[in-house]
């Protein structure tokens, strides 16, 4: 199996971070306490979930580490997706500059979003996840309900 970047669970692009390098402990380094972990859905979605996230990172205090993960199609090679690099990078960086906090932000190539963040999170981990509640499960709902049925502890912040 070939490896890229990405499929071992590093980041393609680490885009706006104040945590330069990818770290192992994901949960828990030995000063930096909890980590919430932001799953980019939308740029709507991904607002209200770093907004929701803001506020449990004060009261946990804890640091937000937000995470793009774009899907490419196997008939592509994973090093050259549909969409340029540079582009996931411009989406993150333009939600990062509408978010007032301190956020660690890294783009994932991956095949499989589900497999990528188990691979990326602890079983235990506090994800939030953002989008419209609709009467019919869209991406962002079943994302969550996906990352929940693994065992993470997920959060769905709604898109009002």
């Amino acid at each position: 199996m070939e490896k890229f970047s990405g499929d071992d669970g590093s980041p393609v692009s680490p885009v706006y971070a104040y945590v330069p390098q990818y770290d192992d402990s994901l949960e828990r380094g030995t000063d930096k306490g909890l980590r919430l972990f932001v799953i980019f859905t939308d740029m709507a979605g991904t607002l209200a979930a770093l907004q929701m996230a803001e506020g449990l990172a004060q009261r946990l205090e804890s640091h937000i580490r937000l995470l793009m993960l774009y899907e490419v199609t196997y008939a592509l090679p994973l090093t050259r997706p549909a969409v340029p690099v540079g582009f996931l990078e411009r989406q993150v960086r333009d939600v990062a500059a509408m978010f007032q906090g301190e956020i660690a932000a890294e783009i994932y190539l991956c095949r499989d979003k589900i497999l990528t963040l188990k691979s990326l999170l602890r079983p235990e981990s506090l994800v939030l996840v953002g989008g419209k509640r609709r009467y019919w499960p869209n991406s962002s709902l079943r994302l969550a309900r996906a990352l929940q049925k693994s065992g993470y502890q997920v959060i769905f912040a709604e898109v009002r």
